[in-house]
């Protein structure tokens, strides 16, 4: 019977399965129910560095489990933040 090669062996490999994870809550309910009208306010600092990255953009959907609705929110806050100084545009 014929040697497997060091490639073969590599394919014969499993790959680890992926983590499952829960499906992420959005970060502006309020006891599971979303305020009306939807409003972030841009002088609260310390949400919206939470809901942009280090670089300082602004996370997406689907990694800050915003709905369209408060996503929308969300971004009107922190440009107009960012107009105010509040938080910068480009990170150091």
């Amino acid at each position: 019977m014929a040697r497997l090669s060091k490639k073969s062996k590599l394919k014969q490999r499993k790959r680890a399965k992926a983590k499952v994870h829960g499906k992420r809550k959005d970060p502006l309910m309020v006891d599971g129910v979303r305020p009306h009208p939807m409003f972030v306010d841009y002088k609260n600092v310390e949400l919206l560095k939470k809901l942009t990255s280090r670089q300082g953009r602004i996370l997406s959907r689907r990694k800050s489990g915003c709905s369209a609705v408060s996503q929308h929110a969300v971004a009107q806050a922190v440009k107009r933040a960012r107009f105010m100084a509040l938080l910068p545009y480009v990170a150091d």
